[in-house]
């Protein structure tokens, strides 16, 4: 079986966009390539393409459209990034790490930044 149509299985008729391009894309190249590039495992992303996945998928959303479907934002430190790379660094800045000067930039930016919903629900 195909993963677009594990996707399809999963999904039904409201398959989203970003699902369906996570979906070609293990296709394309392979489940475990598709990973990588979303920066999760391929068990994941298995669950994610039937439907079954318990953890937050907004945040898997975030990744596939930042890395596989080229969505960008404006961060004020790093200019225009894709959503995968604002993923990765609002995860880093949970804690504050004085390793190098843009950890310390990315960890202020970061825990002032309205898309960064942990900080805004704290």
């Amino acid at each position: 079986m195909s993963a677009l149509e594990k996707a399809r299985t999963g999904w039904g008729a409201e398959m989203p966009a970003w699902i369906r391009e996570l979906a070609e894309e293990c296709d394309r190249t392979s489940q475990n390539k598709a990973a990588l590039r979303i920066g999760r495992s391929a068990s994941l992303v298995s669950t994610v393409l039937a439907r079954t996945y318990t953890g937050d998928m907004a945040a898997v959303e975030e990744r596939v459209r930042g890395a596989l479907m080229g969505e960008t934002l404006i961060c004020p430190v790093l200019g225009e990034i894709d959503k995968k790379v604002c993923r990765d660094w609002r995860g880093r800045s949970t804690s504050f790490s004085s390793r190098n000067t843009r950890a310390v930039q990315m960890f202020r930016a970061c825990n002032r930044c309205p898309m960064n919903k942990e900080t805004r629900n704290a």
